[in-house]
């Protein structure tokens, strides 16, 4: 991988995109951010959220006077997407950076503070000699995407009159801020205001996955994260995340991937 595929930089004050910028551009805009201008047309009101701009777009970031760091830009080469670990990702399957549209993803609190921490990480080893450094980067990019996949496969969440998928995003709103109250779909069609059939209907079309799938994997995503980066024991990660007995919660991430958490916590401390 060359040494011009990757760039990030802190976002501290306007930014016009240059002829001379990279294929693609990821831009996590985190707060005291004025608006985003793309080809003609200012975006406000968009804290804690990611936009992904291709090479054709004409954008400009406006920041607001004395702001701190606001975000960072993530410059990648068409190189670097095509990399066998991140070309099987769905954001690349949905075309993000060519669906003729401008993707904007809203991230939640749990969401926003992991996409940062990863960021600043790969700032970190750009200006970094480590061995091995190409690899590292690839697996934090990796990371970085999977953790927005949940988003970024509604691309038109920027246009308002898609109902079907309005109605996917705050369901998945929903489920971030209540899976340990709920692992249940009636539980958020019940939120909704709408029946579980027409919520399965719309998360199938959308996004071609169930309704449970979604709920599914954020409990193993928060459940992964616990077992690997927390001290916390199993009954209490299991009660933490809404399960009626550490029992249940063992077979259920044994289920769902073939590994038993004690073995994942081990695995992980040798």
């Amino acid at each position: 991988m060359k040494n011009d595929t990757i760039h990030i930089s802190k976002i501290i004050k306007n930014v016009p995109r240059t002829i001379n910028d990279a294929d693609y551009t990821v831009c996590w805009i985190k707060d005291e951010i004025k608006g985003i201008e793309i080809d003609g047309v200012l975006y406000a009101n968009i804290s804690n959220s990611i936009f992904f701009l291709d090479n054709k777009m004409q954008w400009k970031l406006y920041v607001k006077e004395g702001a701190p760091n606001t975000g960072y830009l993530l410059q990648l080469s068409q190189e670097v997407l095509s990399h066998p670990l991140l070309s099987k990702l769905h954001i690349n399957k949905v075309r993000l950076f060519n669906s003729g549209t401008v993707p904007l993803f809203k991230l939640s609190p749990g969401i926003e503070k992991r996409t940062q921490a990863i960021l600043e990480m790969i700032d970190e080893l750009l200006g970094s000699h480590l061995n091995h450094k190409e690899d590292a980067l690839i697996s934090l990019l990796n990371t970085f995407f999977v953790y927005c996949d949940g988003q970024c496969n509604i691309k038109s969440i920027i246009e308002k009159n898609h109902t079907k998928a309005n109605i996917v995003y705050s369901f998945k709103q929903l489920v971030d801020q209540n899976i340990e109250d709920s692992h249940e779909v009636g539980f958020y069609a019940s939120r909704l205001n709408i029946s579980t059939k027409y919520l399965n209907e719309c998360v199938q079309e959308v996004l071609n996955v169930s309704s449970k799938s979604i709920i599914i994997e954020q409990l193993l995503i928060r459940s992964r994260h616990a077992l690997k980066f927390s001290n916390k024991t199993i009954k209490e990660i299991s009660y933490e995340l809404g399960f009626s007995t550490p029992d249940y919660f063992s077979y259920f991430f044994k289920t769902q991937t073939g590994t038993k958490p004690s073995l994942l916590r081990r695995s992980v401390g040798s």
